[in-house]
C-alpha cells in the first residue's frame, strides 16, 4: 500500500512539473523571454476620428484657398509683307487692325485676412491684365495686385467682397520637422480644388536657382501645374507654406515638390500691404563662393567667407573703401559662409543702417563700418 501510494504521488508530480514547467524535464534548453511593447493608440480628434484621417485639417483650410485666374492681351504676328509698299497699296493697314489675342493661366491663392488678401506666387499674376479670383464657394471677384516681389515669387492680391472672408490659420514654422505630415491645396491643371497629402521631406533648401531668396520647404506631396501659389498646411490645417515650384522632367508630380515657408511668405505680405514693395539692404557687391582652388590661387589661409569679385562704383561698399578680391567674413557679427548666407544677410539689414563688415584682405583682417543702401529691383549683386 505504501508502495502504490508512493507511485501515484510520483505520477501526479510529474504530470504537474510537465504540464507548468516543461523545461525541467525536457532536456531543450529554455527560450528566451520576449517583452513586447504596445503600440499607443493615437489620441481621438474632437469629433471622434483619429490621426488617420486628416478630413478636419482640409475643411479647415479650404474655404481659404482660392482658384485665380489671369488674362492678358497678346499681340498677333505681323503678315510678312506687311512692310512691302506695293502689298500695303492694296491691303492698307487691314491686317494692322486684326484684334489682339487672348492668352490665359491659372494658378492659386490663399486669403490670409478677412479684409480680401490673397498671398500666391509672383509667376501666377506678373504678366496680367485681368485676374479673377474665385472662391471655395463659387463667388468670382476681380482682383488688384497689391503689390510683387519677384525675388522671393511672392504677390499680394485683394478682392472686394460684400462680407468678410475665410482667413486661413498661420502656422509656427519654427514647429515644422522633417516627416511631419503636410497637405497641399491647390488647382491642379484646374480640374478644381484638390487636396494631396505627403510628409516635410527636408527643410532649409537653397540654391536650387529658382529664386533670389530661397529657404524651400521639399514635401512629397503632389503638386502640380495650377498648384502654384496654394496653401500647404500642417495636419491641423495651419498654413506653413506656399506651394511654389516643383521638380520634374515630365511637368507632372514626381514627389518633389517646394513651398515657401511662412515664415517669410509673412514677412514679404506685411512689407507689401504696408508700404506696396519689400525693402531690403544692398551694398553692391559682386561676390562668389571660395573653392579650395580659389583659395590656393588667392593665397587664402582657408576656404571660410565669400569672395568679393567686384564692386560697384559710388556704392556704399565702394564708398566704405570695400575692394574686389577682398573676402567678407562676417556681416553685423552674422558669419557668411556662401554667397547665399551674405546676400540673405546683406538683405536683412535696414537700409540707412551702420553695419559691421569683417574682411580679410590678404593676411590681414579688417572692420569696417559700411552705410547699407536700398536693394534695387532685380539687383544680381549684393
Amino acid at each position: 500500500m505504501i508502495f502504490t501510494q508512493a507511485v501515484t504521488i510520483s505520477v501526479a508530480l510529474l504530470f504537474v512539473v510537465s504540464t507548468l514547467k516543461p523545461e525541467w524535464v525536457s532536456d531543450r534548453p529554455a527560450l528566451p523571454a520576449i517583452t513586447i511593447q504596445e503600440a499607443i493608440a493615437p489620441a481621438a480628434a474632437p469629433s471622434g476620428r483619429t490621426t488617420t484621417s486628416y478630413a478636419e485639417a482640409a475643411q479647415r483650410a479650404l474655404p481659404a484657398v482660392v482658384h485665380i485666374f489671369t488674362s492678358k492681351d497678346v499681340k498677333s504676328q505681323r503678315h510678312p509683307f506687311a512692310d512691302d509698299p506695293l502689298f500695303r497699296h492694296f491691303f492698307g493697314d487691314r491686317l494692322d487692325n486684326r484684334p489682339q489675342q487672348r492668352a490665359s493661366g491659372l494658378g492659386s491663392g490663399v486669403i490670409v485676412s478677412p479684409e480680401g488678401y490673397v498671398l500666391t506666387n509672383n509667376h501666377v499674376v506678373e504678366a496680367a491684365d485681368e485676374i479673377e479670383v474665385a472662391l471655395n464657394d463659387g463667388r468670382k471677384l476681380p482682383a488688384r495686385i497689391v503689390g510683387r516681389d519677384p525675388e522671393s515669387d511672392l504677390a499680394v492680391l485683394q478682392v472686394k467682397a460684400d462680407s468678410k472672408l475665410n482667413a486661413i490659420t498661420f502656422g509656427h514654422p519654427e514647429q515644422l520637422h522633417v516627416g511631419d505630415v503636410v497637405l497641399a491645396i491647390g488647382n491642379p491643371f484646374g480640374v478644381g480644388q484638390t487636396v494631396t497629402m505627403g510628409i516635410v521631406s527636408a527643410l532649409g533648401r537653397t540654391h536650387l536657382g529658382i529664386n533670389t531668396f530661397e529657404d524651400f520647404i521639399q514635401t512629397d506631396a503632389a503638386i502640380n501645374p495650377g498648384n502654384s501659389g496654394g496653401a500647404l498646411v500642417d495636419a491641423a490645417g495651419n498654413l506653413i507654406g506656399i506651394n511654389s515650384a516643383i521638380y520634374s522632367r515630365t511637368g507632372g508630380s514626381l514627389g518633389i515638390g517646394f513651398a515657401i515657408p511662412v515664415s517669410l511668405a509673412r514677412n514679404v505680405m506685411e512689407q507689401i500691404i504696408q508700404t506696396g514693395a519689400v525693402t531690403r539692404g544692398w551694398i553692391g557687391v559682386e561676390v562668389q563662393a571660395i573653392t579650395p582652388e580659389l583659395a590656393d590661387s588667392f593665397g587664402l589661409p582657408s576656404s571660410e567667407g565669400t569672395l568679393i569679385s567686384g564692386v560697384m562704383r559710388s556704392s556704399p561698399a565702394d564708398r566704405s573703401g570695400v575692394r574686389p578680391g577682398d573676402v567678407l567674413l562676417s556681416v553685423d557679427g552674422r558669419k557668411v559662409n556662401d554667397p547665399q548666407a551674405m546676400l540673405e544677410a546683406i538683405a536683412a539689414l535696414p537700409p540707412g543702417r551702420q553695419a559691421g563688415f569683417e574682411l580679410r584682405r590678404g593676411k590681414e583682417k579688417l572692420d569696417i563700418k559700411v552705410e547699407v543702401g536700398r536693394r534695387p529691383a532685380l539687383s544680381r549683386g549684393d
